[in-house]
């Protein structure tokens, strides 16, 4: 029996492991340098500036969740996101985070120019 309140579907729990995985800033981080193409561990080190044992415990957390894959080739591990939903997600929370972020530079709206006439 499930501990959570009644009414509450399976998928909204399952999301809901979603945005926890989600919910460490060097996760998102990961995420966010695998939307460009799959890197190694020594490549993730060396881009988010934290040590390896941390990035490799994160790993072990987006495994886990299905967000990243990881393949072996000799000693190195390289990472992969599991598929776009996660891209989604991410670039989506980025984007409105930045939008609500009031440290975060606003872009500049251009406003239409007025008929001369």
């Amino acid at each position: 029996m499930s501990s959570e309140a009644p009414g509450v579907k399976p998928e909204w729990l399952a999301a809901s492991g979603l945005f926890q995985c989600l919910s460490a800033p060097l996760r998102i981080g990961i995420i966010e340098l695998l939307l460009e193409r799959p890197r190694t561990v020594t490549e993730l080190v060396d881009a988010l500036a934290a040590p390896q044992p941390l990035i490799s415990q994160h790993l072990r957390v987006l495994r886990e969740s299905c967000l990243v894959h990881g393949v072996r080739s000799g000693r190195a591990t390289t990472y992969a996101l599991m598929d776009e939903h996660v891209a989604h997600i991410v670039r989506d929370g980025i984007a409105h985070a930045a939008e609500h972020d009031p440290d975060t530079p606003k872009k500049e709206h251009s406003q239409p120019r007025k008929d001369p006439s």
